[in-house]
């Protein structure tokens, strides 16, 4: 499988819902289209902190730290890849994406465009990067515990 191309192809798609939206609000922070009104909303925002809007302000030490995370983690991933499942690689590399969408928009725009909003469960907005990084992770930690079932049980 070529992992690569899973990174690729959901960056773009990512990349491509934030222009959307941004062409869309015409770059006014706020604008919101109602899906399901008072509960799902499609909302422009540009955020300039990281996740939950926490450093907001601080989106060049925020970057800074995201790119030497990411670095790391590539590095001390890379050796060990080869000797991961599947489904582990194909975790990883949806969260690879996820975070390689949200590091274009901090170096190219200077925030990250967020627009899934659920108003009927909380106040956050995010977006399909976002999405990605909790798909992955749950990707990872449902491949441990299946494999590790199946060598519970001799399998």
């Amino acid at each position: 499988m070529n992992y690569i191309m899973i990174i690729l192809g959901l960056t773009l798609f990512d990349q491509v819902t934030k222009y959307i939206i941004y062409r869309v609000a015409e770059g006014q922070a706020g604008f919101s289209i109602p899906i399901i009104k008072n509960f799902f909303h499609i909302t422009y925002v540009e955020n300039h902190g990281m996740i939950f809007g926490l450093a907001q302000g601080k989106i060049n030490v925020v970057t800074i730290f995201s790119v030497l995370l990411i670095i790391f983690i590539i590095f001390s991933e890379y050796k060990n890849f080869k000797n991961y499942s599947k489904w582990t690689k194909v975790g990883i590399s949806i969260i690879a994406a996820g975070a390689l969408g949200n590091m274009i928009d901090r170096i190219a725009r200077n925030f990250v465009i967020d627009m899934i909003d659920f108003r009927g469960i909380w106040n956050f907005v995010f977006n399909i990067a976002d999405m990605y990084v909790h798909i992955g992770i749950y990707i990872i930690a449902i491949d441990y515990l299946v494999r590790k079932y199946k060598i519970k049980r001799g399998k």
